[in-house]
């Protein structure tokens, strides 16, 4: 009996020491004193212990047992934690590229927060990408990739949506990538075939489609609220669709905002998302100069030789002040009215494109949300829960919770207050992987270098 005791009494120390083994183990990081926002109300839990391993939040507490014991310690301590950012309209360089500065791009992303991107012009190799970055591979944000683009060109015939939406699916991309000049004939096709094979579609809404067409078939997301501006323009206007110029720039005359309540309806009854990349035109498109652009600090990053390319296709775009403004307020009131009514909105960019650097883009991409008249925490939540919720991703990233991935940002001021507070990146974290201020600004200047010989 005594031996039967005393065995007992070993097996249960083992046990014990296990477990303070497993709590403490050479990967385990704890965040200490953090102030953790909770993106879906508000509300911050300040003095939390967030302890992180295998990639994984496994415990948030007002305290922790042997905080000495742990081999990483990050101090949180008057800082505030978010989940990472998603940057929802990425492009991801192709293949050509080289692989170095591929992966300079990824980490463009990581260093301002960005955790997961989705990619809007896919290829084969982006697939291979995607892969290494869930398996911890290469440094990078979480990818979802599109597949190549569908447009005028590539499908031409309903057979050719047929065959290319079937194939596209089967090789695992995570949805279909759309662009304009498809017809409405060829669009229906693709329409049909991507719901009997269950892969959803995104991005642009082909002219002979039509946003109203559009947002009935049921669009995953419509990307650069492209199509809307166009359907404000009344039918006793009697233009022809094909004239309506940088995503309808040229009708914004003709706009009757009168119609934007029954677009901003109509997209909420197909639970159609938007990520309104309004940088876009409010930096390419926009009057402003490029060189003023190109003072940017950001600028460093790209090559020479892509900024130049950028400077000239700006050139080629000249924008009329008063139009513009005229234009550009139209759309501030669509982003506004679609988030008032169903709160849709996906944050994204549009990077990198003209003038819009990895990463550095979001806040340039928040600021205009900012006029358009979003709070703070609406923004955050189009970047963090919203698109979580978008990918049926809940139960994986997009808040911080217990059993999440550790994708979060660390900042040194509060968002909620001041929305510039997401530019004070005091480290992010990606699937547990730790990135301090110092290897951020390291690796940036690595960047930096690297692009002047580009």
């Amino acid at each position: 009996m005594e031996k039967y005791l005393f065995m007992l009494f070993a097996i249960s120390l083992l046990a014990c020491a296990q477990s303070t083994q497993e709590q403490h183990s050479k990967t385990a990081i704890l965040i200490t004193d953090a102030n953790i926002i909770n993106v879906q109300n508000g509300s911050i839990k300040k003095k939390q212990q967030i302890v992180v391993d295998l990639g994984k939040i496994k415990n948030i507490s007002p305290t922790v047992e042997n905080p000495e014991d742990y081999p990483t310690k990050i101090n949180a301590e008057g800082k505030y934690v978010i989940p990472g950012l998603a940057e929802m309209h990425a492009h991801i360089p192709s293949p050509s590229t080289d692989k170095k500065r591929i992966l300079e791009v990824l980490f463009l992303y990581l260093s301002n927060g960005v955790t997961t991107i989705r990619g809007m012009l896919g290829h084969p190799a982006h697939l291979t990408l995607r892969k290494q970055a869930a398996e911890g591979e290469i440094l990078s944000p979480r990818i979802f990739t599109s597949s190549p683009s569908l447009n005028g060109n590539s499908i031409k015939t309903k057979e050719e949506a047929i065959s290319k939406v079937t194939q596209y699916q089967k090789d695992g991309y995570d949805f279909l990538k759309i662009h304009p000049g498809i017809t409405l004939e060829v669009f229906d096709q693709l329409v049909e075939t991507a719901n009997q094979v269950g892969i959803k579609f995104s991005g642009h809404v082909p002219v002979d489609v039509g946003v109203r067409h559009a947002l009935q078939s049921n669009y995953a997301s419509v990307d650069h609220i492209d199509g809307f501006l166009e359907g404000l323009v009344p039918e006793s206007e009697n233009v022809n669709p094909g004239d309506n110029g940088f995503f309808g720039y040229n009708f914004t005359s003709l706009a009757d905002e009168s119609k934007i309540d029954e677009l901003v309806e109509l997209a909420n009854e197909h639970n159609v998302w938007i990520v309104p990349t309004q940088s876009l035109f409010e930096r390419w498109f926009a009057p402003v100069s490029a060189d003023e652009l190109l003072k940017e600090p950001e600028m460093k990053y790209m090559p020479v030789s892509t900024l130049q390319t950028w400077k000239e296709r700006k050139n080629q775009y000249p924008v009329e002040e008063a139009q513009w403004n005229q234009f550009n307020n139209i759309r501030r009131k669509l982003l506004k009215k679609l988030q008032d009514n169903g709160s849709r909105i996906l944050l994204g960019s549009d990077a990198p494109q003209l003038f819009n650097v990895p990463g550095f883009s979001i806040h340039h991409e928040i600021d205009g949300m900012i006029k358009a008249g979003l709070t703070p925490l609406e923004i955050i939540r189009s970047g963090t829960m919203n698109p979580a919720t978008f990918f049926d991703k809940e139960d994986t990233f997009g808040q911080i919770k217990e059993g999440l991935d550790a994708d979060m940002v660390i900042l040194d001021a509060n968002p909620l207050e001041n929305i510039d507070a997401l530019q004070k990146i005091h480290g992010v974290m990606a699937q547990g992987q730790w990135l301090s201020k110092e290897m951020i600004d390291k690796k940036l200047n690595e960047i930096a270098q690297n692009a002047t010989q580009n």
